[in-house]
């Protein structure tokens, strides 16, 4: 039953209609919400026109703060790192993370794989000993059939790297899996995966059609669907710190290098075994990646959920980052799949991503690989850092300080002198405001 806050043909309708009748039928003040939203439009009428197609129904722009990390030293090469995130301090921890190993040798990476997968599955009542003995036939027809849509991609050198069958049956009746890997060089390759891999289904179709002395149940082979897969465990890349124990120097709180490399190490140790620190703990190597992700018009939803599986492919859950103290050298990395491009998709659509890239110096995919990995173990650094010395609220909080003065609507005058007044001291809500009323009332 349609009423007021439904209708009919609401993609049909202009931005300005669009709003219009949501303004009209979900707020109190249309007028003044309706100007709200147009005020977040692009200035550049040709921009915002690339924004809208990036999505359906657009009405509006989202901003988020487009921050930098300096001083990150990647393999003897200094990089400043985009980050677009909003949550305080994590821009902060970044670069002070950059900053401490910049003068202890850097970051070190090395890309450990680059293949990413995609699968058809299928069901097929006949012998499966029959479907592993046509299997070789089965392979050339499909790669030989989908050569026109992998030429381009092989003469980049990339394309199809492998293809194989996968027996299911033990778990559903007659279901079989054809799991093909691919290189993809500088792009991300999903409509290039998808695309192969529904020429694949159409070519199975026909191979069981064609092929002579088959039974008509041999010949009926029944589509389940063909699509990329988000887990890409073999297109890895290590990011990694080390130094002597003794180069860590002095931390907060008087700890010494030997005692914080402990320290350091048992938290990370903490976060292999146990579950629940396992899923902050990721959560803050995230905060990192997904910020420079995003700055670089990459897919941070296909990240983080390939960064989960991977992190729990023994079956249980555990930290993506580790440590050792080995003959008084501390040593920490991080091991992280990342399926992203530098071509194709929002990464040259994108008026800021395209910045990002040309900040970086115009990275193909294996190098952006290499940065984003650092930046997920220099988050982590900084966090378990404050963790296991000061605790991580006197830092984070002192920057989610501007915050919670901007919500209790504090004047520039009332935000220096709470700056000062909370030089030295932990900041709270609570605290924030009790100090506002004090001077409200001078």
């Amino acid at each position: 039953m349609q009423n007021e806050k439904t209708i009919s043909g609401f993609s049909k309708l202009s931005k300005r209609g669009k709003i219009k009748w949501v303004v009209e039928n979900f707020f109190k003040d249309p007028e003044h919400v309706m100007k709200d939203l147009i005020s977040y439009w692009h200035h550049d009428e040709d921009q915002q026109q690339i924004l809208d197609g990036f999505s359906e129904n657009t009405i509006s722009n989202f901003p988020m703060p487009y921050g930098l990390a300096p001083n990150f030293v990647i393999d003897g090469k200094t990089y400043c790192v985009p980050m677009v995130i909003e949550e305080s301090s994590v821009v902060a921890a970044a670069s002070a993370a950059a900053k401490f190993w910049m003068s202890r040798g850097g970051f070190k990476t090395e890309i450990l794989g680059t293949t990413k997968v995609g699968q058809v599955h299928f069901k097929w009542e006949g012998n499966t000993s029959k479907l592993y003995g046509l299997f070789p036939e089965i392979r050339k027809v499909l790669i030989e059939n989908a050569k026109p849509l992998t030429v381009n991609m092989e003469n980049r050198g990339g394309g199809i790297t492998g293809v194989e069958l996968i027996d299911l049956t033990d778990e559903e009746p007659h279901l079989f899996q054809i799991r093909a890997q691919f290189e993809t060089v500088d792009s991300m390759g999903a409509n290039f995966i998808n695309s192969v891999l529904e020429q694949f289904a159409s070519s199975l179709e026909q191979f069981f059609l064609d092929y002579p002395n088959l039974s008509d149940d041999e010949r009926d082979v029944l589509i389940i669907m063909s699509i990329l897969s988000n887990y890409t465990p073999d297109c890895l890349v290590r990011a990694s710190v080390e130094c002597k124990v003794e180069e860590l120097g002095k931390f907060k709180g008087g700890i010494d290098a030997e005692t914080f490399a402990e320290k350091f190490r048992t938290a990370i140790t903490i976060a292999n075994i146990d579950p629940y620190r396992a899923t902050t703990h990721n959560k803050g190597i995230f905060n990192g990646i997904d910020a420079v992700v995003l700055a670089t018009g990459n897919d941070f939803r296909a990240i983080e959920s390939c960064g989960h599986t991977f992190a729990a492919r023994d079956g249980q859950y555990r930290s993506l980052s580790h440590c050792e103290i080995k003959d008084g050298v501390f040593r920490f990395w991080l091991d992280i799949p990342l399926a992203i491009g530098t071509v194709g998709g929002l990464t040259k659509l994108h008026p800021i991503a395209k910045r990002s890239l040309e900040l970086l110096g115009n990275p193909g995919a294996e190098e952006l690989m290499r940065i984003i990995a650092t930046v997920g173990l220099a988050q982590n650094f900084a966090a378990v850092r404050s963790l296991v010395t000061t605790g991580i609220q006197q830092g984070h909080m002192k920057m989610h300080l501007m915050n919670v003065l901007n919500h209790l609507q504090a004047t520039e005058q009332e935000i220096k002198e709470a700056i000062v007044h909370f030089s030295d001291k932990v900041v709270s809500f609570s605290s924030v405001r009790e100090f506002l009323q004090g001077l409200r009332v001078r």
